[in-house]
């Protein structure tokens, strides 16, 4: 089960309409949406990774310690939600340096995992890896191997693995396969979009048919359905953002029933361990 923090204002839907330099004039709903998320996990008694925003954690520091201290796990999603190929290998790993040292100094606990915005890592970005490593990474969970408009590498491994032999772990997105494509079953829009026993039907797939677990992923924004409404956004990206909101919550407390969940460091605790790599 994971969480990427960031803000309704802060997604890639909405890049084109909202000025990164407005972020701070707009209403911050972050904060409020994480907390009901915490309650309802604690509810349903599971623990869960936050790919958190450097953003969002230097100016909610208690939020982050709430949810170390809740028991979850604390993971990164890089410093303001900027795309991977946006950025030079130099600058992906300054800014990824510069996320995980603040959360762990603001969270107290050891920061192993990354996230990128919108799944941006790819084949054109050959170099992420290396810098994920060099910056103390352990393991990433930013590939869909799905084919999407916004992102996706439908020919990557659909199982984790370590890209060129690295210490770094891929842990990609969950897919079912159905007539040799890879169809998303992780969560996201597509949770609110698809029937819900359908979703369900489709993660059950993956555990019984293929035996192994599934991720799931949502943002807080995700159970807000009073956020604001942004003007001058597409029809498409206003579809993607508001179709169904006000039943995420409820299809949540039916998803974190029929299924067990767990932090995704302890689901995979078997491949994460340090490796080490020869010297050339």
């Amino acid at each position: 089960m994971t969480v990427d923090v960031e803000d309704y204002f802060q997604v890639q839907a909405f890049a084109g309409c909202i000025r990164r330099e407005d972020w701070d004039r707009l209403a911050r709903r972050v904060e409020a949406n994480t907390d009901r998320i915490l309650a309802q996990f604690d509810g349903a008694g599971v623990r869960a990774t936050f790919f958190t925003l450097g953003w969002v954690a230097v100016r909610y520091p208690a939020l982050v310690r709430r949810i170390v201290a809740a028991g979850h796990e604390l993971a990164s999603h890089g410093w303001e939600h900027v795309l991977v190929h946006d950025q030079t290998a130099a600058e992906f790993g300054a800014d990824i340096g510069r996320t995980r040292k603040l959360l762990e100094d603001v969270g107290g606990s050891a920061v192993t995992g990354y996230r990128a915005a919108t799944f941006s890592i790819s084949a054109r970005t050959p170099w992420a890896f290396d810098q994920l490593a060099e910056q103390g990474y352990r393991y990433s969970s930013s590939i869909y191997p799905v084919k999407h408009d916004l992102y996706g590498m439908p020919d990557a491994s659909r199982t984790p693995f370590r890209p060129a032999g690295g210490p770094v772990w891929e842990i990609p997105m969950t897919t079912l396969r159905i007539a040799e494509r890879n169809l998303p079953c992780s969560g996201g829009g597509y949770f609110r979009l698809l029937p819900y026993p359908l979703f369900r039907l489709g993660l059950s797939q993956v555990n019984r048919r293929e035996r192994r677990p599934g991720i799931f992923y949502f943002h807080p924004w995700e159970i807000d359905p009073g956020q604001p409404r942004i003007e001058g956004a597409g029809l498409r990206s206003r579809l993607r953002h508001y179709v169904n909101l006000r039943k995420t919550a409820g299809r949540l407390d039916r998803l974190l029933r029929d299924f067990a969940w767990n932090r995704m460091d302890h689901v995979f605790s078997d491949i994460l361990q340090p490796v080490s790599v020869p010297a050339e």
